[in-house]
């Protein structure tokens, strides 16, 4: 057996706290504080939903530009075990440095990949994009001029 539930808020507006909320969201978007690659990957489920839209491309180049390269860059090591904090802050500086060490040629090379990869994609769109309109562009010409020779 199912009980009905209802929750009610008497005062508020909830189509103006919508719109403030998507105000803030825009803006932030616009002043770059969304432009992290933990968010980047987070944006993976909307990309499919957003398929068939127009900007699809451009939008997943963007996303794709921005979250290409792998952070190579030291990082603040905190404890909050307050007892052997500062040895194990020691110890964890120590491990990363040997870590980066190890593998700052991996990730540098990775990076070119990466990089090369995204440029690659994006030079095939721009191919793609400039080929679309040229074809565009024959299609009206041939209904234009199929238009012509009917119409005659």
């Amino acid at each position: 057996m199912s009980i009905p539930v209802e929750i009610n808020a008497p005062g508020i507006n909830v189509e103006q706290l919508m719109a403030e909320i998507e105000q803030a969201v825009e803006r932030k978007a616009a002043d770059g504080v969304y432009a992290d690659a933990r968010i980047a990957r987070a944006e993976r489920a909307n990309l499919l939903n957003m398929r068939k839209d127009e900007d699809f491309v451009s939008f997943y180049l963007r996303t794709l530009h921005e979250a290409v390269f792998v952070d190579i860059n030291d990082f603040t090591i905190r404890e909050r075990r307050s007892a052997f904090a500062p040895m194990l802050v020691a110890l964890k500086k120590t491990i990363w440095k040997l870590l980066k060490f190890y593998t700052y040629r991996l990730w540098s090379q990775q990076n070119s990949v990466n990089g090369l990869l995204v440029t690659g994609i994006e030079c095939l769109e721009e191919q793609y994009r400039d080929r679309m309109e040229k074809l565009e562009a024959r299609v009206v010409q041939l209904e234009k001029q199929l238009g012509a020779t009917q119409g005659e």
